[in-house]
């Protein structure tokens, strides 16, 4: 078949190839979220240790956004559909070895294995979408990518609190084998290989400073908020990765062959879209992990109930990332990521009026409005990162989007839980002096946290347990306050910083590929699955 001619069937089948890819992001993007429903029962099963519970979340956090600089180098040198079908298969592989553990000490090892092919699969799907889809219709792919992330974070829990009322939890790892293997065999007819036509070697030292930084800062991060930000190994953590970052940084400012060439960050649009999606994402992830506690201990769901209920947030999200590039087109960039983080401000100060009796049918529109406010940000500010390079260098600008995403979550999980722990524990000690009866020794463990107070409420006298239990809810919403205004105020400087530094339209610069380039990087993409 002609160049051409395979270019042709790569257009034609273009939305094809988008449904590929979706499911290949869902498979990512559930596991995410689905396991932290279990954690309870694999406690109870496993005889796994609050350590385990810990360590089954955090070690495919780590071994994730770890490898995923090194993964998105690699799809560009060796083929992202390749490296998307190899992860594929990795995660499959770990999710059924997992489902199969007999302790928490395995499945944690299962967990970190399907960390990596989370890291393989994710940067290489926005890298396909950028060089099968032409310029004019990338935005709206890439919205369409970046709303089902929401839809996926939405699932999770519901599916997860299916499995666990229904079935053993070990059908949380088995429901990814059928979805596997649909992507892998759509994938091998429908998904084109592409890679850097100029590909460099293999930046050894580079890939392993990558990985040592970046697993060190998210473990300073999570653990930040169990042994608290002044401990020794935080400190240590966060303090090794800052010179790891650096050294990673002189390394491949002075490399003949980088694995991320750091003049990149010179591009306007390229470092204004990866500061928006670490601004997005620090705001974000906090307040939905807030969300979840909010809902279960304060609102008193289940977490079924819980993921139910969350929905608006996804189809929000969906609708807004899948309308923003229409709008982009008529005001640019910088107005739409401008509504979008003033939505978000305003969702911010109405959700500080909560309290705990708040209807669900006002909890439900600030979802929707959140959701459809953070499209309006994260699809057009990953079209910015990926739009500012080389078709070439598209596996980089995926992973660099996605490590910016999960760094700047994991520290606003960190921050604004912090936030929440601290002005939770000082009202509860507050409130709780003043209410007789209450033993001593349980205001100790009690002003932990509002999930450890609702439980010892439950076994005191009924007086007694309704007590506590007003006054942890309160405790809370206490927090939630200001922990709502410092999403407000964060949005708020989000919306100065894209106005002030986000062009409004794509601009050529010197880091573009050049006409002959593209077609280079176009007719790299084989034949063979079409």
């Amino acid at each position: 078949m002609s160049v051409a001619g395979i270019q042709s069937n790569i257009y034609q089948r273009r939305w094809w190839t988008l449904i590929v890819i979706a499911i290949s992001v869902l498979i990512v993007v559930l596991d995410s979220s689905i396991v932290n429903i279990a954690l309870p029962t694999l406690q109870r099963e496993l005889g796994a240790t609050i350590s385990d519970l810990q360590w089954i979340i955090s070690a495919y956090i780590m071994v994730f956004a770890g490898l995923m600089l090194t993964t998105g180098s690699l799809g560009d040198r060796l083929g992202r559909a390749r490296m998307l079908q190899a992860g594929i298969i990795v995660f499959a592989g770990a999710s059924m070895a997992a489902a199969f553990s007999d302790s928490g000490t395995e499945l944690i090892i299962w967990r970190a294995v399907m960390g990596v092919g989370g890291a393989m699969i994710l940067p290489s799907t926005l890298a396909i979408i950028a060089n099968v889809f032409p310029r004019e219709e990338r935005g709206k792919a890439i919205g369409v990518w970046a709303g089902l992330n929401g839809i996926g974070i939405a699932l999770g829990p519901i599916i997860g609190g299916l499995i666990i009322e229904n079935l053993s939890w070990r059908w949380m790892f088995f429901v990814n084998l059928p979805v596997a293997a649909v992507a892998l065999v759509l994938g091998w007819f429908l998904v084109p290989n592409s890679l850097d036509p100029n590909p460099k070697r293999l930046d050894i030292p580079g890939t392993l400073l990558s990985m040592a930084a970046l697993s060190t800062l998210v473990f300073g991060l999570i653990k930040s908020n169990d042994w608290g930000w002044s401990d020794a190994r935080v400190v240590g953590s966060l303090g090794g990765a800052i010179v790891l970052i650096a050294a990673f940084t002189f390394w491949e400012r002075h490399s003949a062959h980088p694995m991320l060439e750091i003049h990149l960050f010179r591009n306007r649009r390229f470092s204004a879209g990866v500061a928006a999606v670490c601004l997005m994402s620090l705001g974000l992830v906090g307040i939905t992990f807030t969300l979840t506690l909010y809902m279960q201990f304060v609102k008193d769901f289940s977490p079924l109930q819980t993921g139910i209920r969350v929905v608006p947030l996804a189809l929000g999200m969906f609708v807004g990332a899948g309308s923003a590039d229409r709008l982009v087109r008529a005001i640019g960039t910088t107005r739409v990521m401008l509504i979008g983080f003033l939505g978000t401000a305003a969702v911010g100060a109405v959700a500080s009026f909560w309290d705990v009796s708040t209807a669900y049918w006002q909890l439900g529109l600030v979802f929707a409005g959140l959701g459809f406010s953070l499209g309006y940000v994260a699809a057009p500010a990953t079209d910015a990162v990926m739009g500012a390079l080389p078709e070439g260098r598209a596996g980089v600008g995926s992973a660099m989007n996605t490590v910016s995403r999960m760094v700047a979550g994991s520290l606003g999980v960190a921050v604004l839980g912090s936030i929440l722990s601290s002005i939770y524990s000082s009202s509860f000690s507050r409130a709780v002096s003043g209410v007789p009866g209450i033993p001593g020794e349980i205001v100790g463990p009690a002003s932990d946290s509002v999930g450890a107070a609702i439980a010892i409420a439950e076994r005191l006298p009924p007086a007694l347990g309704e007590a506590l239990s007003a006054i942890a809810k309160q405790s809370f919403m206490d927090g939630w306050q200001v922990m709502a205004y410092v999403t407000c105020g964060m949005s708020v400087v989000a919306a100065v910083f894209v106005l002030r530094f986000m062009p409004p339209r794509h601009e050529a610069s010197e880091i573009e590929v050049d006409a002959v380039e593209t077609a280079k990087a176009r007719t790299g993409m084989t034949a063979r699955r079409l």
